[in-house]
């Protein structure tokens, strides 16, 4: 066997690989493209993903078509870690992930959903594996292509309006006044959560407080 191996020509079309790397994981923060839906219950994924990013200093995020989706990605010890923003609207979320699966050929194991929980209240985050999609139509489009065996971050957008309101509108509506002060450090608490299972603890199911 050779000494030395030539390092392989990075291309946007291929899939980056590392070597000695020991695992990956995909972490996907759901939304809908468009400025109209910046600020929205829906889009808290992406959100989350955005401070993400931006904490653990990812490179610039790429759209790629194939993938329908906004990609980043880097080594973080001795995991790679793919960042994912769909490009579909919500309700086709699975396209992407099935698109993103069969590309780098990563079991659905290693595949982590950041999303709303209508089923949640405000200031709870709620970490699983499995289970149902609970309504949620992008949850239920993954599920539809990826199976149900993904990890879920589930943060709660429910509040004392969403009982009177219809959900479609509810979910697309912006946060009030009092949960924008609060935005901060639910994207603090679910990037903690997302660095330690990047760093290697298990995404054992728990519920978590972000309010002050």
């Amino acid at each position: 066997m050779a000494l030395f191996q030539r390092k392989p020509i990075v291309t946007s079309g291929a899939p980056l690989y590392t070597l000695g790397l020991q695992k990956t994981i995909v972490i996907i923060g759901l939304g809908n493209p468009g400025k109209q839906y910046d600020g929205t219950r829906h889009n808290i994924g992406f959100n989350a993903l955005d401070h993400l990013a931006n904490k653990l200093d990812f490179p610039d995020w790429i759209e790629k078509k194939d993938l329908k989706a906004i990609t980043t990605s880097q080594v973080i010890a001795d995991t790679r870690v793919i960042l994912i923003k769909p490009t579909t609207f919500m309700n086709l979320s699975g396209e992407a992930v099935q698109a993103v699966s069969h590309f780098y050929k990563i079991a659905s194991d290693k595949f982590i959903v950041v999303y709303d929980e209508l089923d949640i209240p405000f200031g709870q985050i709620r970490v699983r594996v499995g289970g149902s999609a609970a309504g949620h139509n992008g949850v239920q489009s993954i599920i539809n292509t990826l199976g149900d065996g993904f990890g879920r971050i589930r943060i709660g957008v429910r509040n004392e309006i969403a009982e009177k309101a219809d959900s479609a509108n509810f979910v697309l509506g912006k946060f009030s006044s009092e949960e924008k002060d609060q935005l901060s450090n639910l994207l603090q608490e679910t990037n903690a959560v997302l660095s330690e299972i990047i760093h290697g603890q298990p995404l054992n199911p728990e519920t978590r407080t972000f309010l002050v």
